[in-house]
């Protein structure tokens, strides 16, 4: 600032004058000379400049929610503004007034969606008009609802009511992973939500990895409560097919998941696995190879055992049941885990409503791209019910 002042500053005078009392510089105080009033002016003409400035932003929003207005009055409906809108649009004028951001401390990334304030207000989720505005969110082998975190805390922004679950053995749940023998044990705190929820109230599901093929299995039991199945780089199974099956078909194309897993024979090596545990030295390559460092080591002190049981089980899908509930599919486009020729061979066997691929995502899009894929996530619950 007072580099800035010295550039306004007259030259000094000739004359000897009485010596004054220095005193500190104030930044708002007010006073009078030549100094003061070419400051006053310059402040004057950056203050002209900002309001002319806010004025345009503020002009431009004002068009975008009039224009909005006229839409709605007249087709008859209501305003799609967010309950939440006041906290993302800060007044004019403030340092941050720039983008709408959520809370997350991910720096933005470059393939991030940069919206203007006219674009955000119409990219608004207006829950009132959406079949259900609860997610619930399923993990995939060896995960737990710790990895929904980042996921969980976009979609509660919006006001979405979100659920994610530890099945049997996972996150903090303390059934003994070694001990679970079919895939409904490994599912039932999944089924026991579903149970519980009222009459008429439906649910989105989001799968993950081997979540699909639990997601799978509920669809078949509780068609009526599921709103819409997204299968986010997972197992989407056909009838009669297991999880086993599924990674039978890309045999002696993965190399790295053959050297990552490591089987586990609790009840003696005469006995089939009990689990499947994954080498933690090859896990970033595997799994992570797109993600932050810092969710790679939540991930190392977090991920437990796969049950392989349930790998096994093959499951018992109907066209009434399972068939009837809307199925989409997100690939993930640098996965090494479930590469995505494997993904697409799931889809041309048993295509669903709709697929959307996520450029840059390794088999934890949860981690490498987040934004992304909240927004497919928001894009999907707008479908509205056939």
């Amino acid at each position: 600032m007072g580099n800035l002042c010295s550039l306004f500053a007259p030259p000094k005078p000739v004359k000897k004058r009485r010596p004054i009392k220095k005193r500190q510089p104030s930044l708002s105080g007010s006073g009078s000379g030549p100094n003061t009033n070419r400051l006053n002016r310059f402040r004057s003409s950056s203050s002209r400049r900002d309001n002319k400035f806010d004025d345009a932003v503020t002009t431009e929003q004002a068009l975008a929610a009039a224009a909005i207005l006229s839409r709605q009055q007249k087709s008859g409906g209501s305003l799609p503004f967010e309950r939440s809108a006041s906290q993302r649009h800060p007044v004019s004028g403030s340092k941050k007034n720039q983008l709408p951001r959520s809370s997350s401390t991910r720096s933005r990334s470059s393939t991030d969606p940069l919206l203007q304030p006219h674009q955000f207000l119409n990219q608004g989720v207006k829950l009132d008009d959406l079949e259900t505005n609860h997610f619930i969110l399923i993990h995939g082998g060896g995960f737990g609802a710790w990895c929904w975190y980042k996921t969980i805390a976009l979609l509660e922004e919006d006001g979405f009511k979100v659920t994610a679950i530890d099945l049997a053995g996972c996150g903090i749940n303390s059934f003994n992973i070694n001990g679970i023998s079919s895939l409904s044990q490994y599912v039932k705190p999944l089924t026991d939500i579903l149970e519980k929820l009222p009459i008429g109230e439906k649910v989105i599901l989001v799968g993950h990895d081997f979540g699909g093929a639990c997601m799978s299995y509920v669809m078949e039991l509780f068609p009526s409560k599921i709103s819409k199945a997204v299968f986010l780089a997972a197992a989407m199974l056909t009838n009669g097919q297991s999880t086993l099956d599924m990674f039978s078909l890309q045999a002696g194309q993965n190399d790295l998941m053959r050297k990552a897993q490591i089987f586990i024979y609790t009840n003696g090596n005469e006995h089939p696995p009990t689990a499947i545990d994954l080498d933690k030295s090859l896990i970033r390559d595997l799994l992570f190879n797109q993600s932050p460092s810092k969710d790679i080591a939540l991930t190392s002190v977090s991920m437990k055992s796969i049950p392989f049981a349930p790998v096994l089980e093959k499951l018992s899908l109907s066209d009434g049941n399972y068939g009837s509930v809307r199925r989409y599919y997100i690939e993930t486009l640098e996965d090494n885990a479930i590469p995505v020729t494997l993904q697409e061979n799931l889809i041309s066997s048993s295509p669903p409503e709709k697929v959307y691929r996520l450029k840059g995502a390794d088999h934890a899009p949860f981690f490498s791209k987040p934004q992304a894929l909240h927004k497919l996530l928001l894009e999907i619950a707008r479908i509205r019910p056939t």
